[in-house]
């Protein structure tokens, strides 16, 4: 088992292959969706057990609005219920919740649920649990853009002064440390917009095991991985 300084301190994971793996079983869509929320929970309280600093994970994509409409529908039936039942997970394991994304546009229900949720938890002090909802890399880009314009319209800075670290503080992860790996679930070997701008010097660990199938084992071989990497972030080792 890594420990450790060996130990990244902020995990990112696509939670790629519930579909697949639902039709591989002979099940519909959703109850890969069912059991991946089992995955959720397993690699959420192993990763606060091993204090991680941050663990945060692609649930809602902006793309996923175009999937069916029954669909849809139930994964944010599913992302209430979610939010809800898992309350006592989270003040158990001391994690704090947050969320990045267009949350907005996310039904009231869900908006409601999510609030309570991170509320109830923010004196927490254990590790950050974010939950990208609605999130798009681009989208938050050019989010974070537009803010930037605005102040720059309205006086408040000037173009000279805009650089990488004055960017990054109109990010939705302002406050939060770039991620140290990215995991990718499922078999497919892109990163699908997500965290385009946090994960520039991210170690990446593609695996072909579906996300209702990636537990505690699973995740100690991408932090067995991860812990024999040279990170040089574009110099070089002494």
């Amino acid at each position: 088992m890594v420990k450790g300084n060996n130990l990244p301190n902020h995990i990112a994971i696509i939670m790629d292959g519930n579909g697949r793996w639902a039709r591989r079983k002979g099940f519909l869509r959703i109850k890969g969706h069912e059991e991946g929320v089992k995955s959720v929970r397993e690699i959420t309280t192993e990763c606060a057990r091993m204090n991680i600093g941050q663990l945060t994970l692609y649930a809602f994509s902006n793309e996923n609005w175009k999937r069916s409409k029954t669909e849809v529908n139930f994964l944010m039936k599913m992302l209430k219920k979610y939010l809800i039942e898992e309350r006592k997970t989270i003040e158990e394991n001391n994690i704090v919740l947050k969320a990045i994304g267009r949350l907005e546009a996310l039904p009231g229900e869900v908006q409601d649920e999510l609030s309570v949720s991170m509320e109830k938890s923010k004196e927490n002090t254990g590790m950050i649990l974010c939950l990208a909802l609605n999130y798009g890399g681009r989208t938050e880009i050019v989010d974070a853009a537009r803010r930037l314009a605005v102040d720059v319209e309205n006086g408040k800075l000037t173009h000279q002064a805009v650089n990488e670290a004055l960017f990054k503080n109109y990010m939705y992860t302002s406050e939060m440390p770039d991620p140290d790996l990215l995991i990718r679930t499922g078999g497919e070997m892109r990163v699908s917009n997500f965290l385009l701008w946090e994960i520039s010097y991210a170690e990446l660990w593609f695996t072909s095991v579906y996300w209702p199938e990636f537990r505690k084992k699973q995740l100690q071989d991408a932090l067995m991985d991860y812990a024999k990497r040279e990170r040089r972030f574009g110099g070089l080792i002494p």
